[in-house]
């Protein structure tokens, strides 16, 4: 019994040393408790990148990161795709929509610069029965990247 705990450990923290760290500077597990305490959710994902292109942070699964959904324009898309533009100076993003087509279930986006940090910017996404507008999503966020130093 032991040794099945220790392997599935062990195996968590591989995966886990696979995710971005954090941007440099902050401590992960704070940012991690503060989009937790914000948004968190098992649908949730939320992204930071450096205007460079790197992905510094993941908050979410790699499934959950990977999902493709509603865009809320007439297509589809994943978080990775919706960072790269605002990596590239697209306007920032707060948008909500069905992702159901019985609406039975909504999802959120929301993406732009990481206030006060030059250089940064975030993309996030939630889905699921109960989300909250993309507007709110950024309100929230705002709020946690601050508490956890960003």
């Amino acid at each position: 019994m032991t040794l099945k705990l220790l392997a599935g450990l062990g195996a968590v923290l591989a995966l886990a040393a696979c995710a971005p760290k954090a941007p440099e500077g902050i401590d992960k597990i704070a940012l991690d408790v503060a989009v937790n305490n914000a948004i968190g959710d098992p649908g949730t994902c939320v992204l930071i990148g450096e205007v460079s292109g790197a992905t510094v942070y993941r908050y979410g699964t790699n499934m959950t990161c990977a999902r493709v959904l509603n865009d809320c324009l007439g297509g589809q898309r994943e978080v990775a795709a919706l960072l790269q533009a605002a990596v590239g100076g697209a306007p920032p993003v707060n948008a909500s929509c069905a992702s159901l087509a019985d609406g039975s279930r909504t999802v959120a986006w929301n993406a732009g610069p990481v206030e006060g940090k030059s250089g940064l910017v975030y993309a996030a996404v939630m889905e699921g029965e109960k989300t909250p507008p993309g507007i709110v999503i950024a309100d929230k966020l705002k709020v946690a990247f601050a508490k956890a130093g960003l």
